[in-house]
């Protein structure tokens, strides 16, 4: 582990795993690049992955107030990228927010990017542009979310927050240190809405996404919030040849709940060797 300037930004990382193959694993919103761990338990005799923490998680620097997070991650992304591979595209994996890093990243630096892995991506744009009613209804529970926010009630708000997104162990049940990081956190939730939501790039605009020319394996787990169901459906039917699976019970944190399950389904996406 090691914390440098990536990008332009510094940038805590981990390498886990010791496989012949570079790989590149961006972690949710209010987590670190320790949560590859169970990944990396089920990959890492094929797979080398390189797990940053980003901008303002884990010990990475917060990224600056006049910066943009998706923007400044995906920059970090890319120059790590470029890194690891020595030049040659290499395996991305993304979950949740790191997963639209992710695919932002094979969208417009198609030359870095060998295979996307894609967990929940919350493209919630994805799900709008396909008029999606599951998309109308996440607007509702957002706005509950944002008042939270402008009422000066982060505890609620991440309280809030972690019960769509979470483990399903309320927060005020989580140990304290893991509970103010989140809280903590909980504006970086806020800052990446300008790419996410609000599609400030065009990412969704028709065309852009359906240019993509790599493997793409969409994940999801059953019990996922719905408009999750909506962005998986709304990426899988526009990116060219993507593959889409879901894990039956898992929920949003499934790289982490279902690791064993899913690294039979990676190896095969990644066209990586069976586990002795």
């Amino acid at each position: 582990m090691k914390t440098e300037s990536v990008g332009g930004h510094p940038t805590h990382t981990r390498v886990l795993g010791n496989g012949p193959r570079p790989a590149l694993a961006l972690h949710c919103s209010l987590a670190h690049g320790g949560a590859w761990g169970p990944m990396a338990a089920e990959l890492g005799d094929a797979l080398t992955i390189t797990a940053p923490d980003l901008p303002g998680h884990g010990q990475s620097a917060d990224w600056p107030k006049d910066g943009n997070l998706h923007d400044i991650a995906t920059a970090m992304a890319a120059a790590l990228a470029l890194r690891i591979g020595n030049g040659a595209p290499v395996d991305v994996l993304g979950h949740s927010f790191g997963g639209t890093v992710a695919l932002r990243l094979a969208m417009e630096r198609p030359d870095l990017v060998r295979s996307l892995t894609l967990f929940e991506p919350v493209m919630f744009s994805a799900a709008a542009a396909d008029h999606a009613p599951e998309a109308a209804e996440w607007v509702a529970k957002q706005a509950v979310f944002h008042q939270l926010l402008d009422d000066g009630r982060p505890e609620e708000a991440a309280g809030y927050f972690h019960s769509l997104w979470g483990n399903g162990t309320p927060l005020d049940q989580l140990p304290e240190t893991q509970r103010r990081y989140i809280t903590d956190r909980i504006g970086a939730i806020r800052a990446a809405e300008d790419v996410v939501e609000q599609d400030r790039l065009g990412l969704m605009q028709p065309g852009r996404i359906e240019a993509l020319r790599l493997p793409v394996l969409l994940a999801r787990g059953s019990t996922s919030p719905g408009v999750i169901h909506a962005i998986n459906q709304a990426l899988a039917r526009r990116i060219p040849g993507a593959h889409s699976v879901v894990i039956d019970g898992a929920a949003h944190m499934l790289p982490l709940s279902h690791a064993a399950v899913l690294a039979p389904m990676l190896r095969n996406h990644l066209g990586l060797p069976p586990r002795d």
